[in-house]
């Protein structure tokens, strides 16, 4: 099976405060490869990008590298730089931003296995307070649209190791230890593992 995968998104994804440079894309991966499964990867993680600058990347950036000729699957990530204030507000409304992630999805699953993965917490409580909603939000869409989410906000805001390693980076990001339990979440999520069946 030629399977490929985007990931696509944000900071989170792309890895960014991980000395390795796995992130939790490099380790979902590596994983899936030592259980025997061949896949190529594509981090398309941008930093500071919001839900609207992904919409606008996706397709191109997909379609060259997920040809007929492969079994073309999709991952996103994204929320929490549309949740980040500037000038005393969200960077992206909360409507805004829910409208755009059910435009994005509706449009990736007519083309390709889609699943999306919640914005984690960060270090700041108001920011929490609003990351916490969209995630919400985004389960409501995706149970709607029929894409399988995973939430990991309420998972990662009461682990103290996530916490640690946050506010040991910069306020945001982890460090290889939070990369690897976030990895942890998602290779242990049923719609995950669905995508890879036994060798």
């Amino acid at each position: 099976m030629d399977i490929r995968i985007c990931f696509i998104g944000d900071s989170f994804v792309n890895g960014t405060g991980d000395s390795e440079y796995l992130g939790w894309v490099g380790r979902v991966c590596q994983k899936a490869a030592k259980a025997g499964h061949e896949l190529t990867s594509y981090n398309l993680g941008v930093r500071r990008e919001t839900s609207l600058q992904i919409e606008q990347r996706w397709q191109a950036e997909a379609s060259c590298r997920l040809p007929e000729t492969c079994q073309g699957r999709l991952v996103f990530a994204f929320g929490v730089n549309d949740a980040a204030e500037e000038n005393g507000k969200s960077r992206v409304n909360p409507d805004d931003s829910v409208a755009c992630a059910r435009r994005l999805l509706l449009a990736a699953k007519a083309a390709y296995p889609v699943l999306m993965v919640g914005p984690p917490p960060v270090g700041n409580k108001a920011h929490n307070a609003r990351i916490e909603t969209l995630s919400q939000l985004f389960a409501e869409v995706c149970r709607e649209i029929d894409v399988p989410y995973l939430e990991i906000y309420s998972k990662l805001v009461q682990s103290p190791v996530w916490h640690l390693e946050v506010n040991r980076g910069d306020g945001s990001h982890p460090a290889t230890p939070g990369y690897q339990m976030l990895a942890d979440l998602i290779s242990q999520w049923s719609a995950w593992k669905a995508w890879f069946p036994k060798p």
